[in-house]
């Protein structure tokens, strides 16, 4: 009895702590079926979601589709969360939310045939102590980088974790590539990983810092060091545009 009653009291603190100081992150993607309209999809989160999400606490929900042509089409939208605690009252007060309800009727009504998508992967994101919490873009942005960086094991992902909060966030800083959130995987389907979002003002902006990266003297120094050898395996790079609703 004493075993189970110190279980609940942990995750009750897990619930309303979460992880001290850090953010979570909600990340969905939403792959789009072909030859489906998105208007039912873009419409619920316009003027449903994401002013409902507004309500309850949750301030600039981004929203974003890949850039460029590549098929099937995804929708991206990121959700930010003081602790795991917050998502789970957030959850709940949507279902009880009349107004939400009521603008949300005609995507939970819509045929099967006017929804835009089969399912949508959702994955958990805890921030580090070097970026905890997300950062509003620029106006002017108007081209979103999505960066995932799987690693072989826990450990290498903490060593590449650590190579961001010692030295890589202020080299990002340094060089013009603008942050807006950070954060460790708790959940997704490339576990264990990192990931991150930049803001560009354009490709040019965005070449321009990304030249500038590598010659860095500090990144020059911490590739050379045994402690943060093979900490990643694999880069997943997606671009991304806000949607018009997006509030980054």
């Amino acid at each position: 009895m004493f075993r189970h009653l110190i279980l609940i009291v942990l995750f009750g603190f897990l619930l309303n702590n979460s992880f001290g100081q850090s953010q979570i992150y909600e990340l969905r993607v939403y792959e789009l079926d072909f030859f489906k309209p998105a208007e039912v999809l873009n419409n619920y989160l316009e003027k449903a979601l994401i002013p409902a999400l507004n309500r309850q606490g949750v301030t600039q929900v981004g929203a974003f589709e890949e850039a460029g042509e590549a098929l099937p089409k995804k929708l991206y939208l990121l959700m930010s969360y003081d602790n795991m605690g917050a998502f789970v009252r957030v959850t709940d007060g949507l279902r009880a939310d009349r107004e939400y309800l009521a603008a949300a009727k005609p995507y939970f009504g819509a045929p099967e045939e006017q929804i835009a998508y089969t399912r949508y992967e959702s994955s958990f994101i805890r921030s580090v102590s070097g970026f905890p919490v997300l950062e509003k873009p620029a106006e002017d942005s108007e081209l979103f980088e999505l960066r995932i960086y799987e690693s072989r094991n826990e450990d290498a992902l903490r060593r590449k974790v650590k190579m961001f909060n010692d030295s890589e966030f202020d080299i990002f800083k340094d060089v013009g590539l603008p942050m807006v959130f950070f954060g460790e995987n708790i959940s997704g389907d490339q576990m264990p990983c990192l990931t991150y979002l930049l803001a560009f003002k354009d490709k040019a902006h965005h070449t321009e810092a990304w030249s500038k990266f590598g010659p860095h003297p500090e990144w020059q120094r911490i590739t050379k060091l045994e402690e943060y050898a093979n900490a990643m395996n694999d880069i997943t790079r997606v671009f991304l545009k806000p949607l018009p609703y997006s509030q980054l």
